[in-house]
């Protein structure tokens, strides 16, 4: 197993990221959005060309390899009723800048699910178009060497164990990152209503064969504020421990990429609160305590 990080969760800043890596003693990120001076944050596919030559190149000189690429192809901000050129035009620049970082494994998702008027998971989903853009957007993937991984995340194959493995039996072979995160805060539309959220364990047994990456994040369903509370790795309700160590017992050899989420409940000093500089050293260090916990749970598994 290698750890490896979602860096900009380290902070939007690329000598942010770059930093924290090499805190860590990591040799690399898993990229996903980036700052640079004199451009906007942005997904690494989407800014522009002199922004991601400063990304790459800064990357190259810090001695830092991308393990892979977090892409915004088919996430929940984008929907199954958008034109497919959309997708079209993210996968033709996702690859030409995966070709020059170097990185073999893109994760996708299958588009965000549809919500009817009063706010509820709609009853048509279009299931058999995210079906054919999937297989697409795979293919065109595999033509170019790189392997698709989808995430369990708040996307169609993220619904619950059942919806997981219909896409999996509509695209044959395809191959997934596993978050143990996600079902803390996803419902299992599986089951009955009230819907209940996804049991973690559940969720990996259904998936663990066709996994090849893996995110780690951890945290415990909040119902007053009908959100997650994210915490260290192996404190919450992610099945953190049991997942790693079952990777483990595998023979699992690929990458563990962290995505902490835990800046929010590093509580601000007083008068800190629009502070961003201590904002961001919050979000570093917090990032760079998790790595280490990270190292610290995995060196403990039987």
């Amino acid at each position: 197993m290698k750890l490896t990080g979602i860096s900009d969760e380290a902070g939007a800043p690329l000598e942010q990221q770059i930093a924290a890596t090499k805190d860590l003693g990591w040799d690399s990120v898993e990229a996903r959005f980036v700052e640079v001076p004199g451009f906007e944050k942005g997904s690494v596919h989407e800014i522009p060309d002199a922004a991601f030559d400063a990304f790459a190149t800064g990357l190259e000189e810090a001695g830092i390899s991308v393990s892979g690429v977090g892409s915004t192809i088919g996430n929940w901000a984008h929907s199954i009723e958008d034109p497919f050129s959309i997708t079209e035009g993210e996968i033709e620049r996702c690859i030409a800048r995966m070709n020059r970082l170097g990185s073999k494994v893109v994760r996708v998702m299958s588009y965000a699910i549809l919500k009817d008027s009063a706010g509820e998971v709609a009853a048509e989903q279009f299931a058999a178009e995210r079906f054919k853009r999937m297989r697409e957007i795979k293919q065109r993937f595999d033509d170019a060497g790189i392997t698709t991984v989808h995430e369990n995340c708040m996307n169609y194959g993220g619904m619950g164990p059942g919806y997981a493995m219909e896409l999996q039996n509509e695209v044959p072979d395809l191959k997934w990152v596993f978050d143990t995160g996600n079902p803390v805060f996803n419902r299992d539309r599986n089951k009955p209503e009230p819907f209940p959220m996804q049991d973690p364990w559940e969720m990996w047994e259904t998936l663990r064969d066709h996994t090849v990456h893996v995110h780690i994040k951890d945290g415990v369903w909040n119902p007053e504020r009908q959100d997650c509370d994210f915490c260290m790795p192996g404190e919450g309700d992610g099945q953190v421990v049991r997942i790693c160590q079952d990777l483990k017992d595998r023979g699992y050899d690929g990458y563990i990429s962290i995505e902490p989420h835990v800046a929010a409940v590093f509580h601000a000093e007083e008068g800190e609160a629009d502070d961003p500089e201590a904002q961001a050293r919050r979000l570093y260090d917090s990032y760079v305590e998790y790595g280490r916990k990270m190292e610290a749970l995995i060196a403990g598994l039987a």
